[in-house]
């Protein structure tokens, strides 16, 4: 099969989520030529996407956002109420924010991705100034994970639990069945704004993930817990991602990696949409200004918070339930400052260095700061068989 080669434009975009659509856009918004290149182009995302809606940028519509609820509840020894607006996301009112109708858009796989080219599976080669490699995150393997079952139930089953304008964002009762000797998880259940509540076993922090069907098993305990019963035809979804992808460095990457691909992905949290969106400007600001964009996108103070919170996640991989508890109750106690700093905030380093300190100097007892700072059971979990798991008193 021959090379065809295409008439070089200012951007090209590989990959057409969320950080990619977005990129595209604002690109062509900018004035500037632009070819995106997915396998599947206009297929609607499948995940579900929230944030907290401060940390959207202003030029993004309403329309992009399906519900919000204006003070989220944390569950830890007690319940935490935030007073701080979140929203989930509408995937086909974010994607209509986002429209590329002046851009040239390609169906096809890319199998080469470097600075000025990029090679298609049939041979052709797309050429411009400057390549974004928005494809997402590699193979999970055993790196440390995010992990996550989501079960969409009637709203009207849901209210004993979440009712409207309610949303649970970490709900670590002691609900799903989980015994102490297993890996924690937490619940978070928010309406989605079609009628439905999405219930989301999810784990932070484990090498390799939680299997689906423990999560799913725990989902459907903490829902039985609270006199919901499911018919078993309910729609689900699953997450399972690395939460290690770090920030690229200048000259070490061929394309310019952005969003998830290129260290957007949250840490602590499995997050990144927000924090994609939010940057896309000043990625291609960069970029018609001459500048790098990597370097625009990760300035010293920017790669010190991402160092700081994968010593949050380090922590979080390790942490039994009852540390997790205490641990995110310490940190919900915290400023709103602070918990910006660590949930949001792309450079604050000052406040966050400060709230990292005062979490693990308010976690109690005392010796289990110890784990969380990585002196003791620093691999508590790692190779945990859950198929071999023994049945816990909290299981039978």
């Amino acid at each position: 099969m021959g090379v065809s080669a295409v008439q070089e434009v200012d951007v090209c975009v590989v990959g057409l989520g969320p950080a990619g659509r977005a990129l595209a856009h604002r690109a062509l918004r900018a004035g500037l030529s632009v070819t995106a290149i997915d396998p599947r182009p206009d297929r609607l995302w499948p995940p579900t996407f929230s944030c907290w809606v401060d940390e959207l940028p202003d030029w993004l519509p309403s329309s992009a956002v399906a519900t919000t609820i204006p003070a989220p509840t944390v569950w830890t020894k007690t319940d935490h109420r935030i007073d701080r607006p979140y929203c989930v996301l509408s995937k086909p009112g974010l994607r209509a924010a986002l429209p590329l109708d002046d851009a040239t858009v390609v169906a096809g796989r890319a199998t080469r991705v470097d600075a000025h080219e990029v090679e298609l599976a049939d041979g052709t080669v797309h050429t411009a100034t400057a390549v974004f490699d928005t494809r997402g995150l590699p193979t999970l393997g055993r790196r440390r994970a995010a992990s996550a079952h989501g079960i969409f139930v009637d709203a009207e089953t849901a209210a004993p639990m979440v009712s409207d304008g309610e949303g649970l964002l970490l709900d670590w009762r002691p609900e799903n069945g989980a015994g102490p000797d297993e890996p924690p998880s937490f619940l978070y259940a928010v309406p989605v704004g079609d009628g439905t509540v999405i219930f989301e076993e999810t784990s932070l922090g484990l090498r390799g993930g939680m299997p689906q069907h423990e999560l799913r098993k725990r989902t459907l305990n903490r829902l039985a817990a609270h006199g919901i019963r499911l018919t078993g035809t309910e729609p689900s979804e699953a997450a399972h991602y690395p939460l290690d992808q770090p920030p690229p460095r200048k000259g070490e990457a061929r394309a310019i990696p952005f969003g998830s691909r290129g260290g957007m992905m949250h840490p602590c949290t499995g997050y990144s949409v927000a924090d994609s969106l939010a940057l896309a400007d000043t990625a291609i600001t960069a970029l018609r200004h001459g500048r790098d964009p990597i370097a625009e996108l990760w300035p010293p103070r920017a790669r010190l918070v991402y160092w700081m919170r994968m010593r949050g996640l380090y922590g979080l991989g390790r942490l039994t339930t009852q540390q997790s508890i205490a641990m995110f109750d310490a940190f919900f106690s915290a400023s709103p400052r602070g918990q910006r700093a660590l949930l949001s905030a792309h450079d604050d380093y000052t406040a966050l260095g400060a709230v990292l300190f005062n979490t693990v100097a308010h976690t109690w007892p005392f010796r289990w700061r110890y784990d969380l700072v990585g002196w003791t059971n620093r691999n508590r979990w790692l190779d945990y068989d859950f198929d071999q798991a023994p049945v816990s008193a909290a299981r039978r």
